[in-house]
């Protein structure tokens, strides 16, 4: 049995350390072991969820160890991952739901497969991110609707261009060490065809030698280029990129072997990194800070 170890933290900035482990392409059982796991974000949910199906291409659904700290457990629980989780990891996980009547969940770990379930994602969302946004992240009452577009157009690409189910969750947190204010954090996550494939027949030859993964990431992210021929179609990632930046936060994409991001004078990451360990699909992080002043 291959064991893949879960870090002790596992979020946007070390996600990479589970990648590469995920990148091998062993047959086998496989054990993912979470005993140690002492945090984890929206991101990290997700990236475990998409493993789990990685893994379960060799026939074999993979196991997983669930962390031993308790408070770990519940909040997984509370953010919907052992219900997510009941159909991929073969055991350890524990099929329910708890409800919350208060929160500072903005979404739980939600299946994207159709429009209806961005409709359903927005309808949900709404109510929650007008407390969180107002009272927690201190924005205007208009960023509601615009909180509302973005969840919208992540939720949208990956109907659009990934072409295989994904899943959206989203959490604010107090970051008072890290940052020293309250942040949102929007995670989404499918293994799909990713960024590459999706444009490629129609930009790849623009671009020639040049073109991959950070190039195709490169063209939808800065150019604004996207797989429809029609103009005006698609322009989902810039419209999210206007509304972060506004917001001072953070919009990464990871796809293939790249990533790129938007990162504002608070975030020491680079805006890209190439020749990462190959995964499937693309995984979108959006942070948004608590407004100052």
């Amino acid at each position: 049995m291959r064991v893949i170890e879960v870090p002790a933290s596992l979020d946007y900035r070390n996600v990479e350390v589970l990648y590469r482990q995920c990148g091998a392409d062993d047959a086998g059982p496989v054990l993912f072991d979470a005993r140690r796991l002492s945090w984890i974000d929206p991101n990290g949910m997700l990236l475990l969820l998409a493993a789990g199906k990685v893994a379960a291409r060799s026939g074999t659904l993979p196991r997983i160890s669930l962390p031993a700290q308790q408070e770990v457990t519940e909040y997984l629980d509370r953010m919907g991952f052992h219900h997510a989780a009941a159909g991929i990891f073969k055991s350890g996980v524990r099929r329910r739901r708890r409800s919350h009547s208060v929160s500072d969940v903005l979404l739980e770990i939600t299946p994207v497969t159709t429009n209806s379930d961005v409709h359903d994602v927005v309808d949900r969302v709404q109510s929650r991110a007008g407390a969180i946004l107002s009272n927690t992240l201190h924005y205007p009452p208009s960023a509601v609707v615009r909180f509302s577009v973005i969840l919208s157009e992540v939720c949208q690409n990956v109907i659009e261009h990934a072409e295989a189910p994904g899943w959206v969750a989203a959490q604010a947190y107090n970051w008072r060490k890290r940052l020293g204010r309250h942040v949102a954090v929007i995670a989404v996550s499918d293994l799909g065809c990713g960024f590459r494939a999706s444009l490629e027949a129609e930009h790849a030859a623009r671009f020639g030698d040049r073109w991959g993964d950070a190039t195709a990431l490169e063209a939808a992210f800065l150019l604004g280029l996207t797989r429809f021929a029609d103009t005006g179609r698609g322009q989902g990632i810039q419209q999210i990129r206007k509304q972060v930046g506004r917001w001072h936060g953070i919009l990464s994409i990871r796809s293939g072997t790249a990533r790129i991001a938007d990162t504002p004078d608070w975030s020491s990451r680079p805006p890209l990194e190439e020749g990462l360990t190959r995964f499937p699909g693309s995984q979108i992080n959006i942070i948004l800070p608590e407004r100052i002043g």
